[in-house]
């Protein structure tokens, strides 16, 4: 299926010159405003999947902006779900620090800022759930954000998001243990924590934990977040 946005490339706060999949908003949010959101990568690259939720919120009225985060260390990264594959992609994941996504989130809410868009969002997966809880807590001009299992939430558990934030985290995930989702919600009682009957990655209907259920319902809490924002 063709995609119906195109890669651009945005300078990041360090200089960097970093590709982003940009798609324009084509139908119309509930409430007729204009609004941009992040969309932040699994550990995979902005992959066909990553262009698809882009695409599918684009045609929900959002502009779009999906960044590269492994620039700096190879350009247009992408990665199937192989096991070399994925132990590539965890080797990248290594090699970048969290304060460049911090920056190149930024990139992004500045850029859909400067396209008109009065509201901005984030939402992200696995690698970019973590990205998205930092984005809400050290990023500007966040209007809220939409945190699916990130693994690394743990590390940055003392840091307080600055816009209204809600989790989304499988309860078959061992890669995140329940009792590190516990810690959120009792470190961040402003912080609305969902937990789904599902495994890591259930957002994905590119693999095999895939949940549909689970991912519809995380889909329309995350809109009714953005909505009500």
């Amino acid at each position: 299926m063709a995609h119906k946005g195109e890669m651009i490339t945005l300078k990041s706060g360090d200089g960097a010159d970093i590709l982003c999949y940009s798609v324009k908003a084509e139908g119309t949010r509930p409430n007729g405003s204009k609004a941009g959101l992040v969309l932040i990568m699994e550990i995979f690259g902005v992959t066909d999947h990553i262009k698809d939720l882009c695409d599918e919120y684009a045609a929900r009225g959002f502009d779009v902006i999906s960044p590269q985060l492994y620039d700096r260390q190879e350009k247009d990264f992408k990665a199937t779900y192989s096991q070399e594959d994925i132990q590539t992609s965890l080797d990248l994941r290594a090699k970048n620090p969290y304060e460049n996504t911090v920056l190149d989130t930024q990139m992004c809410i500045d850029k859909l800022r400067e396209q008109g868009n009065k509201k901005v969002f984030i939402t992200g997966y696995c690698y970019g759930g973590s990205v998205s809880w930092l984005a809400a807590c050290r990023a500007k001009g966040l209007d809220a954000a939409s945190c699916y299992y990130g693994g690394a939430i743990k590390d940055f558990i003392d840091e307080m998001p600055k816009c209204p934030t809600i989790c989304h985290f499988g309860e078959k995930d061992h890669s995140i243990p329940m009792d590190v989702v516990r810690d959120v919600e009792a470190k961040h009682p402003e912080v609305k924590v969902y937990v789904y009957d599902a495994d890591h990655g259930f957002n994905s209907d590119r693999r095999n934990n895939y949940d549909k259920t689970a991912a519809d319902l995380a889909l329309d809490r995350t809109l009714a977040l953005f909505d009500g924002a």
